[in-house]
């Protein structure tokens, strides 16, 4: 998986030669402080630059940040008064994303010694307004975080706005391995392929499944017998998948599947991919374990040829690097209407991560009732508890739509012995009905990601940097206001995109 430290957020501080010389190295030793204790906060590298004073000296960073491979965007603090117009022309041509910080290097005023030299040095509540109606004048995404630089808020507000342009940066030239084409008749999984690539970065490419088997029967056994060792070591095997069981053969050949499809991935520099178990010519079981496997560590996944579900997994892993708990593929599948409370129950019909799982997974070999293939391995287990979101991006023609619904994952009320599949059991906020008609009304697929730890915060910030909808279902959430908001909206990318 990425090590986010590979990343930088360029700290990037205005001014002006008006203070003169002594003035502008305060200012500069002080963004050095600033950025020095971000790096060790943030999960990137906060690397500062020196302080810009010139239109000339602004424009040439906004080129530079755009080429450097490694920065993922821009934390920009006027730390003095720089005059807006100087910024005209860099952030015209910035094509990172910028975090606009609101903080000044003192945090109280120094009452009994406040002179003009002081309030010279010390005026972001001034310098900022300017630099913030020029972001405004052009109309240019941004987030902007107020608040003293050494105050956990700022902090835990910052590392968010890294996460999401991690995974905005990821998604820049990611590619996407679709083997086969989506589920016959689908219509959510289907969508313009192009735009996407325009719009969001990243581009999906098609093999036949054949490609794949190539691949896959190219593993030696010694490869095989090496895999085999790690589920052995790692999960609850069942006996009859053992080597002296009568099934392990079964688990040999997931295990081929699952390096056939690693091999593939790395060779071809993927970050993603999907599958549909309605092309699986020359494979002999629907890829389960494999999937779940690849997905732990940090592949995005969509089924039956999801490819806009399977990068959105692949963002929601990068924004998850280095939290406690997981994001996985997911789907809902089924309701429990009851007077203690409905529930939705989360699963597929084999691919959900084991980032999530509350216990060491089991390793099973049960039948699947469709795709017509050998019974497939697949890795069970019971989901993590506590809150969560479950995310769909959708094409909606003339743009994407991000929708995020919160939920509340909880026990199951009993035991689901008979259930052969990895699960996950929700409440959604505020309740199932809403919720669910609102997801209806918005358009949201079947297949989602889901995450303990990625929130709607990162999510917003995501969708403001691709320049997408976003639609959120929580706990506040009233169908009348949410239908209204569905309309606007509408009415809002429609002018702004052109009738």
């Amino acid at each position: 998986m990425l090590d986010l430290k590979q990343f930088e957020l360029w700290f990037v501080t205005g001014s002006q030669h008006l203070y003169g010389p002594e003035t502008l190295k305060q200012v500069a030793d002080n963004s050095k402080v600033i950025a020095a204790a971000f790096s060790e906060k943030l999960p990137v590298q906060v690397v500062f630059k020196p302080v810009l004073i010139t239109p000339d000296a602004i424009h040439t960073l906004c080129l530079e940040a755009n080429s450097a491979s490694n920065c993922i965007g821009l934390i920009t603090w006027m730390h003095t008064f720089s005059p807006a117009k100087m910024w005209i022309a860099g952030l015209s041509v910035l094509k990172k994303p910028f975090v606009h910080l609101h903080t000044q290097f003192n945090a109280e005023i120094p009452w009994s010694e406040i002179d003009m030299d002081f309030m010279n040095l010390n005026q972001s509540a001034h310098g900022d307004r300017e630099f913030g109606f020029i972001g405004s004048r052009l109309r240019l995404n941004r987030k902007v975080v107020v608040g003293h630089w050494q105050d956990p808020e700022v902090h835990k507000s910052l590392e968010v706005w890294s996460r999401a342009a991690c995974a905005w940066h990821d998604w820049h030239g990611m590619k996407i391995a679709r083997f086969g084409d989506n589920m016959r008749e689908v219509a959510v999984t289907e969508g313009d392929k192009v735009e996407a690539q325009i719009q969001l970065g990243y581009g999906v490419y098609g093999y036949g499944v054949g490609d794949l088997v190539k691949t896959v029967n190219q593993v030696t056994d010694a490869e095989v017998d090496q895999l085999v060792k790690e589920y052995l070591e790692l999960y609850d095997v069942v006996p009859s998948l053992c080597p002296d069981g009568r099934r392990h053969s079964s688990l040999r050949e997931g295990a081929r599947i699952e390096l056939g499809m690693r091999h593939f991935l790395e060779n071809g520099k993927f970050g993603a991919f999907t599958t549909t178990f309605e092309d699986l010519h020359g494979l002999a079981q629907l890829p389960g374990l494999a999937v779940q496997r690849l997905m732990a560590d940090g592949y995005g996944f969509g089924a039956e040829g999801d490819w806009k579900t399977s990068a959105l997994v692949r963002a929601m892993k990068v924004m998850n690097v280095g939290l406690e708990h997981g994001t996985s593929f997911m789907e809902d599948y089924t309701y429990h209407f009851s007077p203690s409370g409905d529930k939705v129950l989360g699963a597929h019909m084999l691919e959900i991560c084991s980032s999530i799982a509350a216990t060491k997974p089991k390793v099973e070999i049960l039948p699947l009732s469709i795709g017509g293939k050998a019974d497939p391995v697949r890795l069970i287990f019971d989901a993590q508890t506590g809150p969560a979101v479950v995310v769909s991006m959708v094409d909606m023609g003339r743009r994407f739509r991000l929708i995020i619904s919160k939920v509340d994952v909880v026990p199951t009320d009993a035991p689901l012995p008979k259930l052969p599949v990895a699960r996950a059991l929700w409440r959604p906020r505020p309740d199932l009905k809403t919720a669910a008609a609102a997801w209806i009304l918005a358009g949201g697929a079947h297949h989602t990601s889901f995450s303990y730890d990625v929130t709607s915060d990162h999510l917003q910030d995501f969708a403001d940097m691709a320049g997408i909808e976003m639609m959120l279902i929580d706990e506040n959430t009233c169908l009348p206001e949410f239908k209204k908001e569905l309309r606007w909206n509408d009415l809002y990318y429609r002018l702004a995109n052109g009738l």
